[in-house]
């Protein structure tokens, strides 16, 4: 085999990786005691930095080994102080866990890129898009092995249910004043489709209200600053698992 053969066949296999099958968050959230999705957020347009030192090679897997059912990381550079490479570097260090790509999805270049990093799932907005967009953003991210959590806020946005995405999110939080109320999960639980999967998110800093989300009916629950803001993201889910 000359070079270039070799060149070839060992891009196929990096290729053939790619495309392997990745680790559900769905069926996680699904058969998990917990249903955590810890996240990695190291600022917010709202709160400016929360931990600016924090490694994308350490918190993730720290997360993991203390019972994660998944990970979020957040890839946006400008408000979040994201990066795609933070989900390469949490894959490197050896989370096997799926990975929430999450970001502010408006074009297909983004889903990827998200493919590309090793992300299992993509989140998609419903204010940010229409849904028309959401429905070919949600075909495409399946084209590429990816799941979709379909993030909605209010009454109007349930429509969006009807793309049967992989998983519903609620977002607790307002997306222009960035407040916070947890309300709005227990307000729609009902109304979302009776077998969807469903994520409350934002604003979770008590294990008793898991426990009451878990009762409306929801499967998963993603928290991020409530453990970032420590000293020990990692210690600081296993307490809060404890406690569950």
């Amino acid at each position: 085999m000359d070079i270039l053969q070799e060149i070839t066949a060992h891009k196929l296999e990096e290729i053939a990786a790619l495309k392997a099958k990745k680790p559900s968050l769905r069926e996680v959230l699904l058969n998990s005691e917990s249903g955590i999705i810890a996240e990695f957020k190291r600022r917010s347009p709202s709160k400016g930095w929360i931990k600016e030192d924090g490694r994308a090679d350490e918190i993730p897997l720290s997360y993991e080994k203390n019972g994660a059912a998944a990970v979020s990381i957040l890839t946006d550079r400008d408000y979040f102080g994201g990066s795609d490479d933070f989900i390469r570097a949490a894959r490197k260090s050896g989370v096997t866990v799926p990975i929430l790509y999450k970001n502010f999805v408006v074009d297909e270049l983004q889903l990827a890129a998200a493919a590309l990093c090793g992300a299992s799932a993509v989140l998609l907005i419903a204010a940010c898009l229409t849904k028309d967009e959401c429905r070919h953003f949600l075909n495409k991210a399946h084209e590429l092995g990816l799941e979709v959590l379909l993030e909605m806020h209010s009454e109007a946005e349930l429509e969006y249910a009807e793309l049967q995405p992989d998983l519903c999110g609620i977002n607790n939080r307002h997306l222009g004043s960035f407040v916070t109320d947890v309300e709005a999960s227990f307000r729609l639980a009902e109304l979302l489709p009776k077998d969807a999967v469903k994520v409350s998110e934002s604003g979770i800093s008590d294990p008793c209200t898991v426990k009451a989300l878990k009762e409306a009916g929801f499967d998963g629950f993603l928290i991020g600053e409530n453990f970032m803001k420590t000293e020990a993201p990692g210690l600081a889910l296993h307490q809060f698992i404890s406690a569950l």
